[in-house]
Formats: structure tokens, sequence, C-alpha cells
């Protein structure tokens, strides 16, 4: 029986590392599918529980020189946030080292003869190298072990060789010097990987709200001794009785037992409105007591809350990958050794050109540097990470990488009638006497939204179980040309199977569990915020609000997300295209030095996250 668990993972940096997470767990006996995400900084695993244990993958990912964390106590976040003020820490004190590397190098501050200064450059060069640049070692020597590579792997070759070469050059007395290189790279690379850093951490940020719901601890009511005591929520047990009072999120999934409460349930539902809670009616952890206080009865606790369920089916999204980005794991893959091929034809064939050492060890570590992933890395899953946060903003919640990539392809979309495109009359008993108009009203904006998807090329179909004149009526009030009524959530999968059978790309937007199925089956689903559980949770995107525009407005934000990503891309690809050849000395009236060739890779990532950034204030409705 296969087991699926996402586990944390510390350590990666670029997309060669999560290359190398995913072969060494594909290599597992036992392992049976395999997802990590660079951004979300996990690692999705399928796996036989029989053959192999969570903690045989973090060894064998321990060897490989990351950190698995297989302990659900642990405090991820605290081990990310101390890690992020560490680089932060690096990054700062790099720069001043090169500073004053720079400084001496360029004679903008001599403290005395030549001699003196080199010397000076090579002790700070040195303290760089050992205390802001000790990780790129450290990792690449566990990555050497393994028979592998990532970007660490080049930085360390490449600062390393500069040092090593200065020191010689210094011992040598020679004029100039290339310490300024090994700072300048060092600085320039920890400064990419702030900016990762905290691209990353945005993407976590919709995980740590949803933990950030459930309290750390609950009034325990021993009905025996007549008490309430606090007690961590660890702790519960089903069967337990809890009490909630006023301003406090329940912490687990029950029924109450007494007392009266107003509670609000927007996190969980979408409802802005707090619900009136009595003896009989459910509690979900995470929900907050507004008014009143109640006693309750738990019944789910711990992993088995919808709270929790919410939060590992984000997780999972998290973990998966844009199409797109599987594109650029198989390139990672080869990358980095490709590089260090590379680099050793460009030292092998200056040295039988003109002997020159100097030049053919400069010129290969100008190839080593100018050529670190990092670009590459950062850009799919930052424009990802943009895309999605930008959509938060405007109310949409998207789950599923893919889908916000599928989404700029649609062009169909079937929609249900009552709850999504009209407000369902509750009068049951008066149903039948009412006429079209009267019985289910249509949602404002609702045609607003569906003319702007027909603008944009894309068809619009309406089902409905209504007869076929009721079903017409709101179709046309509603600007829809196409409908299909009396339809069973059946022949709503067969309507949406039909359409991609004509070699449509098909979202379906619904709020009922006689939508599920439809849903499943859709390229893109999309539920309504105030919808069922059932619908939100099959669904890939949901619309938090009851405004169908923000349906278009997601599609119009895919395509601007799709489009960075692929201007990322290129930009990633023929960066490295064009600028590997000069950094080799192929264009002669060109000449790239190690510390120039660091500045050009730290810019070809800041402009990739530049890029990314526009998506920030691109206009989507």
């Amino acid at each position: 029986m296969t087991e699926r668990r996402t586990f944390p993972v510390v350590g990666m940096m670029c997309a060669a590392c999560s290359a190398n997470v995913d072969r060494c767990l594909r290599r597992i006996e036992g392992v049976q599918g395999v997802s990590v995400s660079l951004p979300g900084r996990t690692a999705m695993v399928d796996y036989d529980p029989e053959k192999i244990s969570p903690e045989d993958l973090r060894r064998e990912v321990a060897a490989a020189g990351y950190e698995l964390i297989v302990d659900s106590n642990t405090d991820v976040e605290d081990i990310h946030r101390r890690a992020f003020v560490d680089l932060r820490r690096r990054m700062w004190l790099s720069w001043l080292f090169a500073a004053v590397v720079m400084a001496l190098s360029m004679h903008w501050l001599r403290l005395g003869p030549q001699g003196v200064d080199h010397l000076v450059c090579m002790l700070t060069a040195a303290l760089s190298l050992a205390v802001c640049g000790r990780q790129f070692f450290v990792v690449a020597w566990r990555q050497l072990k393994h028979r592998s590579a990532n970007m660490d792997t080049l930085v360390a070759l490449s600062t390393g060789i500069a040092f090593l070469f200065s020191v010689y050059l210094t011992i040598a007395g020679a004029e100039h010097t290339w310490f300024d290189s090994a700072t300048m790279i060092t600085s320039f690379v920890l400064t990419g990987r702030l900016l990762e850093e905290r691209a990353k951490n945005s993407t976590a940020s919709s995980i740590r709200a949803l933990m950030g719901l459930q309290p750390k601890s609950a009034h325990l009511v021993d009905v025996a001794e007549g008490t309430v005591s606090d007690v961590p929520i660890a702790t519960l047990q089903p069967c337990d009785l809890l009490e909630v009072r006023t301003g406090e999120a329940v912490p687990v999934d029950g029924v109450v037992r007494s007392g009266e409460a107003a509670v609000d349930e927007s996190m969980i539902s979408g409802e802005p409105v707090p619900v009136p809670k009595r003896k009989g009616d459910r509690l979900l952890a995470g929900t907050l007591v507004r008014q009143g206080s109640v006693r309750m009865r738990a019944e789910q606790v711990g992993s088995d809350t919808v709270l929790a369920g919410i939060i590992r089916m984000v997780q999972q999204a998290q973990g998966s990958k844009a199409p797109v980005q599987r594109i650029v794991d198989k390139v990672a893959l080869v990358f980095v050794p490709a590089v260090l091929t590379i680099a050793l034809v460009t030292f092998a064939v200056w040295m039988l050109v003109d002997g020159d050492l100097q030049h053919a060890l400069i010129t290969s570590v100008s190839v080593l540097v100018i050529a670190c992933p990092c670009a590459m890395g950062l850009a799919t899953p930052t424009a990802l990470m943009v895309g999605i946060g930008r959509a938060a903003e405007h109310g949409i919640l998207v789950k599923d990488a893919t889908a916000l990539e599928l989404m700029h392809r649609v062009s169909a979309l079937v929609t249900d009638k009552t709850g999504t495109l009209t407000i369902p009359n509750t009068d049951i008993t008066a149903i039948d006497t009412l006429a079209p108009d009267e019985r289910e009203r249509l949602k404002p904006h609702a045609d607003e939204a569906v003319r702007q998807l027909q603008q944009m090329g894309i068809t619009v179909w309406m089902t409905s179980g209504d007869r076929d004149d009721a079903a017409a009526y709101w179709a046309r009030k509603a600007g829809i040309g196409h409908y299909r009524s009396r339809v069973l959530p059946q022949d709503k999968e067969e309507l949406v199977r039909q359409l991609q059978r004509e070699e449509h790309v098909v979202a379906m937007i619904g709020d009922g569990v006689n939508d599920s199925q439809a849903l499943a089956v859709a390229d893109v689903s999309v539920a309504i915020g105030r919808g069922t559980d059932v619908a939100m949770e099959v669904a890939q995107v949901t619309l938090m609000s009851d405004d169908l525009r923000t349906l278009p407005d997601a599609i119009r934000l895919s395509r601007h997300t799709v489009r960075t990503v692929r201007e990322n891309l290129f930009w990633a690809f023929v960066y490295n295209a064009v600028c590997i050849p000069l950094a080799a000395g192929l264009v002669p009236a060109v000449h790239i030095t190690p510390m120039w060739a660091s500045a050009l890779m730290a810019f070809s990532s800041v402009s990739v996250v530049l890029n990314s950034l526009r998506l920030r204030v691109k206009k989507i409705n």
C-alpha cells in the first residue's frame, strides 16, 4: 500500500539542488513517486511503508547534502527563519569584505607598499570565504562525494581557484591579483540567494497563516471535578469536553453541547457573517468565537480536523509543479556538469593557444561564474509566486501551479447555474408558483463576467437541472448562447468530456456537490468560495467572493504569469547561450573578468526577479 507524505527540505538553493534531491529520492527502493518543489522547499513522496521508512528517506537525502524533516513536531519555520537571518548576516558581511578588497585592489585606499596591500587583501578574502562562503565549499564537497554537482560546486570552484591563484601571484610579487573577484563573486551570489529566499518565504505565507488559525492550547473541562484547565492541543482526544470563550479560536472539530455563540467561519467557508451556534451544531477547528461561549464535545482532533486537511491539501499543491518547470528540472540535471566540462575545455584550449596560465585560469573561472544557474532556477518559481500572490489579493485562491499555467489556454467554460450564476430563492414553499424571473435572481455582475469571457474568446456553456424554458430564460438573461437543461451530475461530466474531445481546454465552475464530478474531470476546476466543502476540495481554483468578474481576472492573470515565465526562461537560456561563449573568450574584442562575470550573473538573477515583480502592477481587470 502506497503512502503519500510531504516533507520539508532544508538546504535547496537552486534548480540543480531540487533536481539532485528528486534524483536521490527516486533511486531509493520502495519510492514510487516524487515531486520536489524548490519554492515550496518540500518533497512530496509516494512510498511503500513496508519497504522504506521516513527515517530511511532522511538518511539518504542527508548523505546527498540536504536535510529532510520527517519529525512532524519540528518547527520548520524556525529553521528557515534562522537560516534566512544567517544568510542576511553573511551577505552584508561579505559586502564589507568585498568593499575593503576592492578599495585596495583599485588603489582607492593605500595602507602601505603594494605587498602590504596584497597581504591585507589576501587575509580579508580568506575571511570572506571562510566566514561568508564556507557553505559553498561544504555543500560542494558533499556533492562531490556523491558524484553530483550543483550551483555551490560552481561557486566553490570559481572562488577557490581565484583565491589560490591570487595567493600564488602575491607570493610571486605580481602587480595585480584576483582577490577582488573571489570576494565579489561571494557577495553577488549571496545577494541573489537572499532575493530567492525572500521569494520562497512568500510562498509559505499561506501555510503559516493557516497554521496560525489553530490555538496552541485548549480549555479542558473535567466534569467529575468541576474544573477547567488549560492543556496543550496535542494532548486532546475525541470525546473530550472543551470550553471555548469569546475571542478564542475553536481548537478541534466537534459539536456544541451547551451555550450559544456567534462563530466567524470565514477562514474556512468564506462566509463573512458570523454563524449562530447552539446545542447540536458543528464547530470547526480554526474558526473564531466572536460573541458568547460554548462547551463542545471533541470529535476530530489533530491531523483529522478539516483545517488540518486543508493545510495538507495546500502543502501538496505547493509541492506540485507547473509543466514548464519540468523543463527546467531536466536541464538542471545536466547544466552544472556541462558548465564544468566547458570550463575545463576553455582552460585546455587557451593553454594550447598561448600557454598563458593566468589567462587560461581567469577565463575558465569566468565561465564557471557567469554560468551559475541562478536565473534559470528563479525564472519559473518567482513568476508563479508573484502571480499566485496577486491572485490572492483579488480574492482568487490558486491551489495548483498547473492550474495557473493551464488557465491561459482555456477555450471553453462550463458553468453551473444555481448558486453560481444565480442566487437561489430561499422560500421553498413558493418555488412552484414563481415565474422564472422571480424563482432563482441573477448574481450581480454575472452577465458582465460572461461578456468579458466571451470577449476573451472563451465559449461559455450553462448547465441547469431546470426545465427547458427556465434554463433558456436564465441563459438568455446571462448572455449565454449555449446551455443544457434537466442535467444530472453525470451529464455535466459528459459535457466537459465532449468539449475536451473537440480539443477545447475546459474550465468548470460550480459550487455544489453535484458539480464535483465535472470539476474533477475539467482541465481547470473553479469553485465559489461560499460553496460546499466538496466543491472547494476538488477545485484547483477557488473564487473567495460571489463576484464572478474575478474569473476573467484569474484568466487574464494566468496569461500575464505564463508570459512572464516564458520571458524569464527565454532570458535565462539566452543569457547563458550568449554569455558563456563570451566568458570563454570566443570573441577576442570582449574580455569578461571573473568580477564582471559575477556581476552579470547577479544581474541576470535580479532581472528575472524584477521582471516577475512587474506582475504586481499588471492590470487584470
